[in-house]
This record gives C-alpha cells, structure tokens and sequence, in this order.
C-alpha cells in the first residue's frame, strides 16, 4: 500500500509550520519545526482514519503526488 503524501510548509501567520495530507479533507497538524508537524501530523493521520472507520465513511486512496512526481509520468 502507498501512502499518503504529506506537505510540510512555513506559515508566517501561524509562526510555525504545517503539515496537510491533501487526500483525506481537514487533516493537517502544527509544529514548531518540520520534524513536530511531521511527527504531529502521523499523529492526525491516525486519528482521521481511525474515525473514518469508527463511523463506516469512506477511506480515500492515497492518489495526490506533488506536480513534480505527475512529470515524470
């Protein structure tokens, strides 16, 4: 199984920074450093996909992969 694809950016107005999983909807984490969002942001992966079972929703393939990685197709 793939996983899913995790973007970590910089946000000025958070001071800190942001980990988003574009596949699953509303699911992103903070961390003071790139590491804490990422470590933070398994963390929300978990806990979405957890939930998602737990009320029987539909769990989303793993699809999105950055422009770069869609060149090289």
């Amino acid at each position: 199984m793939k996983d899913y694809h995790i973007n970590i950016f910089y946000s000025d107005e958070d001071g800190g920074y942001i980990a988003d999983l574009p596949d699953l909807p509303h699911c992103s984490a903070f961390g003071a450093t790139p590491a804490e969002a990422l470590a933070e942001a398994e963390q929300a992966r978990q806990a979405w996909l957890e939930a998602a079972r737990a009320e029987g929703k539909p769990i989303p393939e793993p699809r999105y992969r950055p422009a770069i990685y869609q060149l090289a197709s």
